[in-house]
């Protein structure tokens, strides 16, 4: 397919997208099946069009005056660098292309953004959350919103029950793979650039051989700051896939006992494999809502993580839709669901054990004010700096967090090159 097919493509996805409301791999899927005659190097482009232009929809609206699908895959092509007459000829080059740019397009793109734009325009997040962005980050919300709007890398834990980082660097050479900043278990491969293909790490010998697993680096910090460790006991209470658990038993080196529970089945299902794969032998699965499982193990736990149900605001880079879809009434369940999570969790620990709390949120309804609530009902718990958990579980010195806090973390892409994820250590008195 010529460009300027592609961008047709592009715009014929988020139109499905935007006005039938399909998510947006579902889109791409149902197009590919209609269009068999694209290769996979033509799909693969036209998926970049498309969550390129959700992650600039605001900016790119406003720069080009349209809310049409054309002016997001435009404004989301001028993003990634492409010049106005570069656009324009990727316009004319097919005939079943879009219409070429007009003069008001061309001259749109050329102005750019206008300098005193609003920040949640230029940061690309819903105006709705503005007041949130500026509770987290004051004059740099802007900021941190157009880091959440950038390609996301592709971030790996090396399972060191089987493999050490420099065996898995060399493994994936070929992609170009570096050690990350923060944690000794982390390897980044960069985010693709242009057309570039987006790499199938899970097809790669190291993957299927369990030396490594897909985990964003702000994912791996947070297990890490659980304090998990050899001959523990620990909980993991909304395990989700599995990610964390797995962290945390290579960590634990197959000593203790981690238990993994989440409500919801079909999150929870994916965990089986991976465990096998990675040669994890001291986890035991419960059953999904099992909660009277959950209440004969009692209060043993040296460590519970509760990886909160959220909004996923800190994972826009790889869900652009998501920030488009929320809406205040989510916001609102999805405190309501961390609030009942984190009691369960506290029932949980005992005494002189550590309950920690994370989302990959930014936002600080989700965050910091579900740390102060909580506290006010639980006088037996108290808030342990990340600081000096991190100290303790990691070799590098703790970075600032994003908000400024020194008793909480707080993670971006713009600060810390990781998805954003919060993380409050709380400590149970003896």
């Amino acid at each position: 397919m010529r460009p300027g097919a592609r961008i047709a493509a592009a715009i014929e996805v988020l139109d499905e997208v935007l006005q039938r409301h399909q998510p947006v791999s579902l889109a791409l899927q149902s197009w590919g099946k209609a269009h068999r005659f694209a290769g996979s190097g033509d799909r693969n482009a036209i998926g970049h069009m498309v969550y390129d232009g959700l992650r600039r929809k605001a900016s790119s609206e406003a720069m080009l005056g349209s809310n049409s699908s054309r002016a997001l895959v435009i404004g989301g092509l001028a993003a990634q660098g492409l010049a106005p007459d570069a656009i324009a000829a990727m316009c004319r080059s097919a005939e079943h292309g879009p219409q070429e740019l007009t003069a008001d397009e061309t001259q749109a793109l050329e102005r750019g953004l206008a300098s005193d734009a609003p920040a949640w325009i230029a940061g690309n997040y819903p105006e709705w959350l503005e007041a949130s962005f500026r509770r987290a980050f004051g004059d740099r919300a802007a900021h941190e919103g157009q880091a959440l709007s950038e390609r996301a890398p592709a971030d790996i834990r090396v399972n060191t029950l089987k493999a050490r980082r420099e065996k898995v660097l060399k493994a994936l050479s070929g992609f170009g793979a570096v050690a990350t900043d923060y944690v000794p278990t982390g390897v980044r491969v960069a985010a693709p650039k242009g057309d570039a293909r987006t790499p199938n790490l899970q097809a790669e010998a190291a993957f299927q051989a369990g030396w490594c697993e897909i985990q964003d680096e702000g994912s791996q910090i947070a297990a890490a700051l659980t304090g998990a460790g050899p001959r523990q006991q620990v909980l993991d209470l909304c395990a989700g896939a599995g990610g964390k658990s797995l962290a945390m038993a290579a960590v634990m080196q197959n000593t203790g006992q981690l238990y993994a529970y989440d409500a919801d089945r079909i999150r929870l299902k994916p965990i089986h494999d991976r465990v096998r794969r990675a040669g994890v032998r001291n986890i035991q699965i419960l059953r999904a809502r099992d909660t009277s499982a959950l209440e004969a193990l009692g209060a043993r736990f040296d460590v519970v993580l509760v990886d909160a149900p959220c909004t996923g605001a800190g994972t826009w880079r790889r869900r652009p839709d998501a920030k488009w879809r929320l809406k205040p009434e989510a916001l609102a369940s999805r405190i309501g669901e961390q609030k009942a999570v984190l009691r369960e969790g506290a029932s949980l620990v005992k005494p002189g054990g550590r309950l920690v709390y994370v989302t990959c949120s930014v936002l600080p309804e989700e965050n910091v004010d579900q740390v102060v609530s909580f506290l006010a009902e639980h006088s037996d718990f108290k808030i342990m700096p990340f600081a000096e958990a991190w100290r303790s579980a990691l070799p590098s010195e703790p970075p600032l967090s994003a908000d400024g806090s020194s008793d909480t973390l707080l993670l971006t892409p713009a600060m810390h090159g990781t998805d954003g994820f919060f993380i409050a250590v709380l400590g149970r008195a003896s």
